[in-house]
């Protein structure tokens, strides 16, 4: 008997391995697959700019990282006596203006660098609503750094609401977005592969019915693009919580963010669908690594946990011989530096 309605996961023609070059970009959903990749030690950059919700601004940001483009001063504004950047997360802000800028630049050298070579670039979108910032707030000087009547903005960064106007994107300005973004990237870096995803999260700031509409002129665009281009691919989270889990248990208790099951849930048929046998075979020996580091022994000086560390160390030093494209480098020093000499 049925208790879950079935979902045509469909296996990339080309999955994702170890030794892939991966960025990702996009919602808070993001850095829950990156993290998981990073932490099973795979190549992973994760969100340059910090968090991204709409495609005006994820794509604003990978066509700053195609031109290589460097941030100035006049990039940023300040706001409750912190230095910001209306392309980027906060946490990329500064009491200091000159730290924030260097901050942001580096990240953005390091995106730059790396978009270059990766194999992968795995988008999430999270909303089709997009702010811009009022002319007002341009000529009033509270960003110089451009001349638009409406700069799209990644991050209020807590501004009043009055500086902004909200808007849903149509359909077929997601797609023009999109399309020129694909095109840059292919010309600077052709083997790239793109996977799209739309985050589960609900806005519900936004309103059940604004949030649903959102999300469905999301999945319209990114099925336009799948279904245009090669080398373009969704896996669908957004569907595996919404339709396939479809309960209040597996949200937080904003009912708004999945939680750890749900999120698990998903991992789990993003390493089913989405990377290679061996490299899932790999994946599992990795893990068990990253667990032992997380271990806090109660009698760390007891010869069973000095058994355990030194177990575990020529675990990662044996796997990172075998498989030179890993690094291991942490974890070898990890276990070393706590198993008595």
């Amino acid at each position: 008997m049925e208790f879950m309605t079935s979902i045509d996961l469909r296996n990339l023609p080309v999955p994702v391995k170890y030794g892939d070059k991966i960025m990702l970009v996009g919602s808070c959903f993001t850095e829950h697959i990156g993290n998981s990749l990073g932490e099973l030690r795979f190549d992973v950059m994760q969100n340059p700019n910090g968090i991204l919700f709409d495609p005006a601004s994820v794509c604003q940001s990978l066509l700053s990282y195609i031109d290589n483009r460097e941030l100035t001063a006049a990039d940023f504004f300040q706001l409750n006596e912190v230095w910001n950047s209306w392309a980027h997360h906060s946490r990329f802000s500064h009491i200091d203006r000159d730290t924030a800028v260097m901050q942001a630049n580096a990240s953005q050298a390091a995106a730059a660098a790396f978009i270059r070579e990766a194999d992968w670039l795995v988008v999430t979108l999270g909303s089709a609503f997009s702010y811009r910032l009022l002319r007002d707030q341009v000529v009033a000087g509270i960003f110089t750094g451009g001349t638009s009547a409406y700069l799209p903005v990644a991050n209020n960064h807590r501004a009043p609401s009055g500086w902004f106007s909200k808007q849903l994107l149509e359909i077929s300005d997601i797609i023009t977005m999109l399309d020129t973004c694909y095109y840059r990237l292919r010309l600077l870096n052709p083997k790239l592969k793109i996977l799209f995803t739309v985050s589960p999260v609900r806005h519900l700031r936004d309103g059940v019915v604004d949030n649903n509409r959102s999300k469905a002129r999301l999945i319209e665009s990114i099925h336009h693009m799948t279904g245009k281009f090669d080398n373009l691919y969704y896996f669908p989270a957004y569907e595996l919580v919404i339709d396939v889990l479809r309960d209040y248990r597996f949200f937080d208790t904003d009912f708004a963010h999945p939680n750890y099951a749900a999120t698990s849930f998903v991992l789990e048929k993003f390493a089913e669908s989405c990377i290679d046998p061996a490299s899932r075979l790999l994946m599992s020996e990795i893990k068990k690594i990253s667990i032992a580091r997380k271990h806090r022994a109660l009698q760390p000086a007891t010869m069973a946990h000095q058994r355990f560390l030194q177990a575990h160390y020529e675990k990662a030093v044996e796997l990172q011989q075998r498989y030179p494209f890993l690094d291991l480098s942490e974890d070898i020093t990890y276990f070393k530096n706590n198993t008595a000499s």
